[in-house]
């Protein structure tokens, strides 16, 4: 049964007021078109969660979609800081931000222990932090087989988890190559998963290539084709990351009114990410990929 639906509808079904929201995509497909949506669509008290957020949650928090942040590091990537974050956090503005940090590892462990159906998984990674000391889940556990002092964190399953990657067909059976990150972790443990791709292709061509399926459609509730629909990010094979974006991002965000202007223009003010992508004009020419093919895989017997 075919799973293809526009990111409107994907939206407005499976992401509700409230709702805790994993955007995964480790400075690869991150899933800006999916983030732009829930801001047209005015989504409230949302949980986001992701091991980096970046400029995409920077845009969330200034558009008021956002009631706590679960997160491992916060910044601009190679630019500085995110200033719709700092003023969330630091006055309050456009409302109150409540935060709970992880290292990068923490987090992912606790997406994993999501996917296994563990309740905790355990790690070293605590030893000498100050996070156990302003995170109450992360907690002292001992092992039962050494006796050894380690941190647990306790799974994570939230409600919903929004992916980009390349290709998918239509029952959702996503491939993905290049930079995963956590982005199989996220999918297992949501209890639905919303995926954009740059490309819907047949059954046929997916199921030639299966090494590549890192989600598969069963785990897929809803798939979109919304190509550039990482950009600013990139994706491996179809654009580049948008470098002079992320860069100019420190400007735009210092003050409330230059960031709502840029809301106002590449957000509310285009009915998706098509129009987006035009507006983008020469930007989206010059950001596109080259051809360097690998080798063919014969996988025949």
């Amino acid at each position: 049964m075919s799973k293809v639906m526009t990111t409107r509808d994907a939206v407005a079904r499976f992401v509700p007021d409230g709702a805790s929201v994993v955007m995964e995509g480790f400075t690869h497909l991150i899933p800006f078109a999916v983030g732009h949506e829930l801001i047209r669509q005015r989504r409230r008290h949302l949980t986001l969660i992701r091991l980096t957020p970046d400029l995409l949650f920077d845009q969330m928090i200034a558009a008021g979609c956002a009631r706590k942040l679960i997160f491992s590091w916060a910044g601009n990537p190679g630019v500085g800081s995110l200033y719709a974050f700092r003023r969330a956090v630091e006055q309050g503005r456009p409302r109150s931000l409540e935060l709970e940090e992880y290292s990068h590892f923490g987090l992912a462990l606790r997406l994993q222990a999501g996917a296994a159906n563990l309740p905790f998984l355990p790690t070293r990674n605590f030893a000498g932090s100050d996070l156990p000391r302003v995170n109450p889940n992360i907690l002292p556990v001992t092992c039962p087989f050494t006796g050894q002092s380690l941190w647990a964190v306790p799974a994570l399953h939230p409600d919903v988890a929004i992916l980009h990657a390349q290709r998918a067909d239509e029952q959702g059976n996503t491939q993905v190559w290049g930079l995963t990150g956590v982005l199989k972790e996220a999918a297992f443990a949501a209890r639905c998963v919303v995926v954009t791709v740059e490309e819907i292709v047949s059954s046929d061509l997916i199921r030639r290539d299966p090494n590549r399926t890192l989600v598969p459609g069963f785990r897929v509730d809803a798939v979109v084709e919304e190509p550039f629909g990482a950009h600013p990010s990139y994706v491996q094979g179809y654009y580049d990351r948008d470098n002079d974006f992320y860069r100019r991002w420190e400007g735009i965000s210092r003050t409330e009114e230059d960031l709502q202007g840029y809301l106002d223009t590449w957000v509310y003010g285009v009915s998706g990410r098509r129009e987006y992508v035009e507006r983008l004009g020469e930007t989206a020419q010059r950001l596109r990929a080259a051809s360097v093919l690998c080798e063919p895989v014969n996988y025949g017997y």
